[in-house]
């Protein structure tokens, strides 16, 4: 099985308004960046389409160290959180009956991760992590270049 590190970051100006997200996926000496923006969104929604366009360039199961700078989305894997809300229908608090936020990223980002074996870690965002300032300036270019595609869903 081939390893990959995966390293993501994604963001907006304003949160919602533009976002985008960055990508860069390392095996055996080779690199590719990844980067796309959307006209109106939010920075957690970057942040998961980041890790799962990330995931959505491997072309065969790999074993995979996925890196983000994302508490929100590393905690909701690594804490089991979006497995149980997808569990109970996407009901993050059955008390209140809250709905978890982002349901459809989430589980595309679940099913992506059930086809590599995943190891999420979090690194600190703005740190000097010199593959984490790559992933946040092509995220900002993403969302600063005018972006005209639609995340269509983001209910704004």
């Amino acid at each position: 099985m081939k390893e990959v590190t995966i390293y993501t970051d994604g963001g907006c100006i304003g949160n919602p308004g533009p976002g985008g997200y960055g990508v860069v996926l390392l095996h055996n000496g080779h690199r590719k960046e990844l980067s796309g923006g959307f006209r109106e969104t939010t920075n957690n929604r970057m942040e998961l389409l980041a890790c799962i366009k990330g995931l959505e360039a491997l072309k065969e199961p790999c074993r995979v160290t996925l890196i983000s700078d994302s508490k929100y989305v590393v905690d909701g894997i690594r804490k089991g959180w979006a497995r149980r809300w997808q569990k109970n229908n996407w009901v993050r608090d059955k008390k209140t009956g809250a709905r978890a936020i982002n349901p459809d990223l989430w589980a595309r980002l679940l099913e992506l991760l059930d086809q590599h074996e995943v190891e999420m870690k979090w690194v600190k965002g703005h740190a000097g992590n010199n593959e984490n300032e790559i992933c946040d300036r092509l995220a900002n270019q993403a969302a600063r270049n005018h972006p005209t595609r639609i995340d269509t869903g983001y209910p704004g």
